[in-house]
């Protein structure tokens, strides 16, 4: 067995694993909660950030097991071993709707009642609520679980108020009981949890980079990420530095070349050499990502967020941020506009 990794300072994740659920769902929460704040500097930066999460995996012995499309899984820690998680995660649990295996559950049930009345936030992706609802957590309060389960969940558990059409239930006590129905919407679930336990800018982080589709809103085609890393090249990292936050300036590019000390001319020679781009369209690129953030945020209108962003004419930045991002700064603004609400709606649960 090996030891939790569990830091003190970080919210404690417990992902419950049985032989009944598949790989893909077990390691891929585990996978987004431990990437929360650590991948995103890889990107940005070139260097990974502090992980603001602490999954581990457990079990009800702790041993090794096969789970249900044959990959071997090696949990951390039992059951009785694990201290206090901040939340728990089942995830999908790939049993026949009306099959009486869930009753052979009691030990993973037991510990989940322990967990919840401890504090914890409890949260099921697609069929886990199954082992909720068997745990009794789920008792008159709405629940949400995978369409080909909806009718099971209800018939076996009556007392459950069974809301198919939702793919995102928060209930309980303290709202610390968390569904999410059917399919990839374990995705959803932890984001919706990362945004909860770590802040919403680490989730949107997550989301950006890993490309997920948000089913509550529709499907997202989220915009390319930045290649503007940072450069071991000093004087090319310092007129980087700047353009962070001089990029509202009317000539960005001469003022970076005089802060270099080099001609313009071999100053963009130099600059493009190094970052693969020219320094004007770095500049975009950061005007480009800061609107991202406003169009995201703010309910500034699009002709503002262009002044500020250092644009006269609205029009051309509305082409560039298209051609740039693939959707007008309109359509962009619904569609993440409405993810980053539910996140903070996410967040607002935190406790």
């Amino acid at each position: 067995m090996h030891a939790p990794r569990c830091g003190n300072s970080l919210p404690r994740v417990a992902i419950l694993a049985f032989p009944e659920t598949t790989a893909s769902v077990l390691y891929g929460m585990h996978d987004l909660f431990h990437s929360a704040g650590r991948d995103w500097g890889l990107i940005e930066h070139g260097a990974p950030g502090l992980s603001l999460m602490a999954p581990v995996v457990v079990s009800v012995d702790g041993a090794p097991l096969t789970v249900g499309n044959g990959v071997r899984v090696c949990p951390d820690c039992r059951l009785d071993a694990t201290p206090q998680p901040d939340l728990v995660c089942i995830p999908e649990i790939a049993v026949m709707p009306n099959d009486e295996l869930l009753q052979r559950f009691e030990p993973e049930c037991a510990w989940l009642r322990g967990a919840y009345a401890g504090g914890a936030v409890i949260a099921s992706a697609c069929s886990g609520a199954l082992l909720m609802a068997q745990a009794g957590l789920l008792d008159d309060e709405p629940a949400t679980t995978h369409w080909a389960f909806c009718g099971t969940l209800a018939e076996r558990f009556p007392r459950v108020r069974v809301q198919c059409q939702r793919s995102l239930v928060v209930a309980g006590d303290g709202q610390r009981l968390v569904m999410a129905g059917g399919g990839t919407t374990w995705q959803d679930l932890a984001l919706y949890l990362i945004a909860r336990f770590a802040g919403v800018e680490p989730a949107m982080q997550l989301a950006r980079m890993n490309l997920i589709d948000w089913h509550h809103v529709g499907q997202q085609p989220f915009a390319r990420l930045s290649a503007s890393r940072q450069t071991d090249d000093a004087l090319i990292a310092r007129a980087q530095v700047w353009a962070a936050t001089h990029y509202v300036e009317a000539a960005p590019v001469a003022a970076m070349a005089e802060l270099t000390g080099l001609s313009e001319r071999a100053f963009v020679r130099r600059f493009r050499q190094v970052t693969g781009m020219s320094p004007l369209a770095y500049v975009h690129t950061v005007r480009i990502e800061e609107a991202k953030q406003m169009l995201e945020s703010t309910r500034l209108p699009v002709e503002a967020i262009a002044e500020e962003l250092g644009y006269e004419d609205a029009s051309f930045f509305s082409r560039l941020f298209k051609r740039e991002v693939k959707l007008t700064p309109a359509r962009y603004r619904r569609k993440f506009g409405d993810l980053r609400e539910v996140l903070r709606e996410a967040a607002g649960h935190a406790h």
